[in-house]
């Protein structure tokens, strides 16, 4: 992987990732930006205990633009956009429209392909196995920011999820706190341990594989399960089978097989509802450990994907108990969801 970091006209870092050692990226942005103003703020909910980002200027961020406009393809025909470049593999840039910004952390847009087209199912391994090592190698570079307590790295998939660019890509947040759902995994986990004595990421892992009727899929170094109260129509969680704390520590045996298991994955999705449907909306989210947590390495990194298609042409919107209450309902028996995407298997 080569890797080359430049700046955008309004100041703004873009990194380039490449396969090839000897690419070349010294395209210069023409575009007459202005310096970035962001109006980025994080309020405390005494109440609750968790944080909100308050951003306002995100009001006028670029929404479902033609596909001749996309701000994410390459530069070509005279046409500037987010990337100089007339081609790329994987670009990761600040994001122009940031939630998090300053002393408020930090929201960068990764670009999966310059194919406007594509999505993250239509890679082939060795850019899947590029954008791994772009997901790991962000992770590092926000972990050296100061007031960076947490890197979430992710992707939205779908206009039925909120998407607003249709250009195959995710984002990485740098979180100036740990998230609520992170804080809950370490108190569940804190609470096991010292019931048990043992992990208990580790137990649930042996539960779903001892248990056999919740697991899509597993290979040498992975397992991928659908979780006993899995709070989406189709839920998947994917672990490496050692347990490490970031994308950071995953071994090199785990970041080897990982493209054809999370391509796999990703291909059941578009499958689940059958031929001739659009593709499956979806979130794919890394569970990162926060960097300043003294029992860091008991949490155990894993990639959660879920969809809230719950049956062809019906969505599962959070209502009043999953909104009001954070209680969810599920329609889909975790077993039910689990037997159908082994069934879409690829041949």
């Amino acid at each position: 992987m080569k890797k080359t970091s430049t700046r955008l006209a309004d100041g703004r870092e873009l990194v380039y990732y490449d396969s090839r050692d000897d690419a070349v990226r010294d395209a210069v942005d023409q575009r007459p930006l202005d310096p970035v103003a962001t109006a980025s703020e994080v309020r405390h909910d005494e109440l609750l205990g968790d944080h909100v980002a308050i951003a306002s200027h995100r009001q006028a961020r670029t929404y479902h633009p033609p596909a001749d406009e996309c701000p994410l393809c390459p530069s070509r025909d005279g046409r500037h956009s987010e990337i100089p470049d007339s081609d790329y593999d994987v670009a990761v840039f600040e994001n122009r429209f940031p939630s998090l910004a300053g002393d408020s952390g930090r929201c960068e847009v990764v670009c999966f392909t310059s194919d406007h087209d594509a999505s993250f199912a239509d890679l082939t391994e060795e850019q899947a196995a590029l954008v791994l090592e772009a997901w790991t190698d962000r992770t590092a570079e926000l972990a050296e920011l100061p007031g960076v307590e947490q890197v979430f790295c992710f992707e939205n998939r779908g206009a039925e999820i909120g998407v607003t660019l249709g250009h195959p890509h995710g984002q990485i947040y740098g979180y100036p706190f740990t998230t609520p759902r992170t804080a809950l995994m370490q108190r569940t986990a804190a609470d096991h341990h010292e019931k048990t004595g043992r992990n208990l990421f580790d137990d649930l892992v042996e539960r779903e594989r001892a248990a056999g009727t919740r697991v899509v899929l597993e290979t040498d170094h992975w397992v991928a399960f659908v979780p006993y109260a899995a709070h989406w129509p189709y839920e998947v969680h994917l672990y490496p089978t050692r347990r490490v704390p970031d994308l950071r520590a995953l071994e090199d045996p785990a970041r080897t097989e990982f493209p054809q298991v999370y391509l796999e994955l990703l291909r059941r999705f578009d499958r689940i509802f059958g031929e001739g449907e659009p593709p499956t909306p979806y979130i794919a989210a890394w569970h990162q450990a926060p960097f300043g947590d003294a029992r860091r390495e008991e949490f155990a990194l894993h990639l959660e994907l879920f969809t809230i298609r719950r049956t062809s042409g019906k969505l599962k919107f959070l209502a009043g108990s999953e909104s009001g209450m954070s209680v969810f309902i599920n329609d889909v028996p975790p077993e039910a969801a689990a037997r159908r995407l082994r069934e879409v298997a690829s041949a």
